[in-house]
């Protein structure tokens, strides 16, 4: 009895750690996640305006302009880039932008695939790990992006990809990352990032443009900015939806300690009776023999 005992303390004391440790975790990702959510916040508005007035300027013009990325080609070869965290416990949200990744590719580029012609470009640990060890084509380059995570070194990123598509290397560019809502809802998305899609509600309004200095010098600028832009806030997305992610899963890793610190201190509780009426049965029988 006593060796039971003994084994549910430990049990005990072991809980009790780990949900030191998940209070500790849910803790700095508040505070992580505060300031993950004020940088998205304030880019989204930026971003989504810069990418809605760029799809109306190209829905309003004709021909190849920008250096061809807003070429449509047939689609031969496909990148695509999935943006996943450096670091697990954070429920579901890793496993949910692979699985995207991978469902992108059996239904709509499976013919693609079975030629060889997906590459996958992951930005985050998490993500290359697993592309790497399922054989995936895989761009190692910038998987270590969030070691520093700035608009700089996205900028790099960014621009790798922009200069692949227009030396054709790839006639497709999917961004696939995770929409921030709040801390507890998070939406998995597949954009399509090249070739520059147009809007597809194209008004008067919309192509009244007037252009300084000419439309050609303008978007030429314009483009790359924008799309680096574009995938900077994708990752800020994702990276405010992995804190998120793992603020929720720590909370609820935490009432599922104290769930099981509750039964344990029951189990034990019961034990240490069970060991008392025990001893007393013990005491009593060998009192009632003595006097017999």
């Amino acid at each position: 009895m006593s060796g039971q005992l003994k084994e549910v303390r430990l049990r005990i004391k072991s809980v009790g750690t780990t949900q030191q440790i998940t209070k500790a975790m849910k803790m700095v990702s508040a505070a992580k996640l505060r300031r993950a959510q004020d940088a998205i916040t304030q880019m989204r508005p930026y971003a989504e305006k810069l990418q809605e007035m760029l799809s109306n300027i190209i829905g309003s013009v004709d021909g190849n302009i920008g250096g061809g990325l807003n070429v449509e080609r047939p689609i031969e070869k496909v990148l695509i880039i999935v943006v996943t965290s450096d670091r697990g416990l954070c429920g579901a949200f890793n496993s949910n932008s692979i699985k995207l990744a991978k469902n992108v590719i059996n239904e709509k580029y499976k013919t693609q695939y079975e030629k060889g012609n997906v590459s996958i470009l992951p930005l985050g640990k998490k993500g290359w790990e697993n592309f790497v060890r399922n054989g995936y084509p895989v761009i190692d380059q910038f998987w270590t992006i969030f070691s520093d995570l700035n608009f700089d070194n996205v900028k790099v990123a960014a621009e790798y990809v922009r200069k692949a598509f227009i030396n054709k290397e790839f006639d497709r560019v999917d961004l696939i990352y995770s929409k921030f809502r709040n801390a507890a809802t998070q939406e998995f998305v597949c954009e399509q990032h090249l070739p520059i899609a147009k809007s597809k509600a194209q008004t008067q309004s919309n192509n009244d443009f007037i252009f300084e200095p000419s439309k050609e010098v303008l978007i030429q600028e314009l483009m790359p900015k924008i799309l680096n832009t574009q995938i900077f806030k994708g990752i800020l997305d994702s990276n405010a939806s992995e804190h998120g992610a793992r603020m929720t899963a720590m909370d609820k890793a935490t009432e599922n300690a104290e769930e099981m610190l509750r039964s344990l201190r029951i189990s034990y509780n019961r034990a240490r009776q069970a060991a008392i009426t025990t001893e007393l049965t013990e005491i009593v029988s060998g009192a009632a023999a003595l006097e017999g």
